[in-house]
């Protein structure tokens, strides 16, 4: 990879994140969801599918998955008596923090086994990347 050009190291590092998800009853489409309820709050299937980039039966059998679970609940949507919104619960919040826990907990171990030149440089990066995760994820 060349040092000097961030896409292949930022690419490498989605797909090492994404291989290294903890394992359990939550897949990483559900933490995704989950995670998208929570910081948007309630929202109708069809938004939720097109923001995890889904189709609309993919994110329907998802939500269905994740409602029998407790982890989310349908409600009437104000504007539109006839369809609703999906919304996160309280065991969603709780197994969404327990799986981020697990992940922070992987990812410093990792950054453990860097020297302390190599974490300052990482920590030095981390408002441009955090600039990086606001753009691109709002280029929807």
């Amino acid at each position: 990879m060349n040092s000097a050009d961030p896409a292949p190291v930022l690419r490498e590092l989605s797909h090492v994140l994404v291989r290294r998800t903890p394992r359990g009853s939550l897949s990483r489409a559900g933490a995704s969801t989950l995670s998208q309820l929570e910081r948007c709050g309630p929202q109708r299937i069809t938004v939720l599918a097109e923001r995890e980039a889904v189709s609309q039966p993919a994110m329907t059998n998802l939500v269905q998955r994740l409602e029998g679970a407790g982890l989310v609940r349908r409600e009437t949507d104000p504007d539109d008596a006839r369809a609703s919104r999906i919304s996160i619960t309280e065991a969603g919040l709780t197994t969404l923090s327990a799986r981020r826990r697990l992940y922070d907990e992987l990812i410093g171990a990792t950054l453990d086994k860097l020297d302390d030149a190599e974490r300052a440089a990482i920590s030095s990066a981390l408002p441009a990347l955090t600039r990086f995760i606001e753009i691109h994820d709002h280029q929807h």
